[in-house]
């Protein structure tokens, strides 16, 4: 890295829209950052490629008015993120500047704010002591921010063992003074305050290569849960085309999932869009601290109107503050709307600079780069033998819903969960519109996970599982077969076969994220309606005509469904059981 007198500098030769050319006359590296003088602005790059002595250049502002022959200036270092207290509950645009205190209505071109809040003071507590030997990442103490613990690490960019020479003591502390002193083994100091500076596209590893274990992650979404669990540390995404329910679903996650921190990334979203994330969200209360849910969140957001680069950045900074929070023993939940923006920008600038474009004229190398994006969610151990996660979910917004297009073709290979909205369910009011045909969770094929399930649930869950997506596609064949031929035209046994799912969808799949009970099911309530369903669905019924079916499943939908509506073992619960129970008498005597 250059030293302060001798940056390298250059001179600005060629400009396409967001990509630009430079001469530069010393030294410099791949994704370093460098700032292009114009008309007196500060404008902010990222070298993306390198070629002899030109560098060229994504710029993360608007280019209008540059000219060949402006200055540039090289600064020695990749693109950081800005980390330490303050994060939380705060909106951020693609580059961590605070959209609180900018100036103006819109963004201005060359402004930059501070991440971090300088003046406000926090209540320090030390954890480490005089004496102690540390590495980077771990703890020398704590701070109270929004009631999460935000440790202050050991910096990561340090390397090899240090002696703590001294702790600040318990009180009160603007964010840059100085909260430890340590000895490296040469008895050089390195003072550590509560800010750390990481480069975001560089993956912090795990600490310990010791095997993972396959937690649970309850969503309170009865359709992943129990059909297509996800697992703390895992991958997962949300393919669908407009109107399809995908910002209710990252909603409903973001409050219901057993997470301690949620950081949403709108990686390129349209503005009203990004409006509504601003305005809504800081709404939603948190059912987990009965505070608002934004306390424990941060927002990453950029307009699709903005620069291609700054989409890029967003997703990057995003996952990078995940990382932090990882790494002080929290569940983090990333969500990510939507990555096909990401994958857009990546596209525009693969073709600016003429690289050979791959199918539907993507860059080449787009699986590797969303695998390796995806790749940094995960479980990690700590040194101090705690743990730490990041649950990764992405949506995708193919074009016209189709699912064969590069960018959800290439995530596919990357997330191990699959949640595919379905046009044909949102037009017909099944919320949420998650396909439970199509999706699927590669978790629940691993052997530790079927005996995290056997153990936390009961033996037989995974059938039980299995089952009920035979059940649904058994139903489906059934439906079909019904519209082509007509009522009348197939056997009872076609039209049992398809109220037997229409039970399981209608009450275990369709979810109310407006109502206050049905918005969140725990496991142990997902378990007992399971067995309902599977008590109905064995019952041996029988009639004479079609006619017959669907009024008497209507009527166990009916009940099964206010039994969704009713507090779990409540009176109302019992007797809407009770009800249920009575309608099957009635038919079995029948019988």
């Amino acid at each position: 890295m250059s030293t302060e007198q001798s940056r390298t500098t250059g001179k600005v030769t060629g400009i396409i829209a967001n990509l630009v050319i430079v001469q530069a006359d010393g030294p410099f590296a791949q994704n370093e950052i460098c700032y292009i003088v114009h008309q007196g602005v500060r404008l902010m790059a990222e070298v993306i490629k390198a070629l002899g002595d030109q560098a060229y250049v994504q710029v993360f502002e608007s280019t209008r008015g540059l000219q060949p022959g402006s200055s540039v200036e090289f600064t020695g270092h990749m693109l950081e993120a800005t980390l330490g207290p303050g994060l939380l509950s705060r909106n951020y645009d693609g580059l961590m500047n605070d959209l609180d205190t900018m100036t103006g209505v819109f963004l201005r071109r060359g402004e930059y704010t501070s991440t971090i809040d300088l003046k406000k003071k926090w209540s320090f507590q030390p954890i480490a002591k005089a004496g102690d030997r540390v590495v980077a990442g771990d703890w020398l103490g704590e701070v109270d921010e929004n009631g999460i613990a935000h440790r202050i690490m050991v910096p990561f960019t340090l390397q090899g063992r240090f002696t703590v020479k001294n702790v600040a003591a318990s009180g009160e502390y603007l964010p840059d003074e100085t909260m430890a002193t340590l000895l490296d083994d040469h008895n050089r100091e390195t003072t550590v305050t509560m800010i750390q500076r990481w480069p975001v596209k560089k993956a912090v590893k795990a600490y310990r290569n010791k095997p993972r274990p396959f937690k649970l992650l309850e969503t309170g979404v009865r359709i992943i849960d129990t059909l297509n669990p996800m697992v703390e540390g895992g991958t997962g995404f949300i393919p669908g085309p407009f109107g399809s329910g995908k910002t209710v679903m990252q909603q409903a996650i973001s409050k219901q999932a057993e997470a301690d921190i949620v950081i949403m990334a709108a990686c390129g979203e349209r503005a009203n869009e990004v409006v509504e994330l601003f305005t809504e969200f800081p709404e939603l209360d948190d059912p987990w601290t009965g505070r608002k849910l934004m306390e424990r969140t941060t927002i990453i957001a950029n307009t699709s109107n903005m620069p291609v680069a700054a989409r890029e950045a967003s997703v990057y900074c995003a996952m990078t503050i995940a990382e932090y929070y990882r790494s002080m023993g929290h569940k983090v939940l990333m969500l990510a709307d939507s990555t096909s923006r990401w994958a857009q920008a990546l596209r525009e600038m693969s073709n600016r600079m003429e690289e050979l474009p791959g199918p539907d004229a993507f860059p080449m190398d787009l699986p590797a780069i969303v695998s390796n994006f995806y790749a940094r969610a995960g479980f990690v151990y700590l040194n101090n033998g705690k743990t730490g996660s990041i649950t990764f979910i992405g949506t995708v917004s193919p074009a016209g819903g189709n699912l064969k297009e590069p960018v959800t073709e290439s995530t596919k290979k990357a997330a191990r969960c699959f949640y595919a909205l379905s046009q044909q369910r949102a037009d017909s009011k099944r919320y949420p519109a998650i396909d439970p045909i199509d999706s699927y969770s590669k978790y629940l094929e691993y052997p530790e996970l079927q005996k995290t399930l056997a153990e936390a649930i009961s033996p037989e869950w995974v059938d039980k599982v299995n089952r009920l997506k035979n059940i649904l596609l058994r139903g489906k064949e059934a439906s079909e077969q019904i519209n082509i031929l007509g009522d009348d035209s197939v056997s009872v046994d076609y039209h049992l076969t398809f109220w037997k799912s229409e039970v399981v969808d209608a009450v275990l799949l369709q979810q109310d994220a407006f109502d206050k009970t049905d918005a969140r099911t725990p496991l142990s309530r997902q378990r007992y309606m399971v067995d309902k369903i599977m008590e109905v669905v064995d019952a041996p019924f029988e009639f004479d005509s079609f006619e017959e079916v669907q009024p008497f499943y209507k009527r166990i939908i009916d009940k099964l469904r206010q039994m969704n509506y009713s507090e779990f073992e409540s009176e109302q619960f019992a007797q809407n059981e009770t009800d249920l129970k009575e309608i099957v008498a009635e038919r079995t005597k029948e019988l």
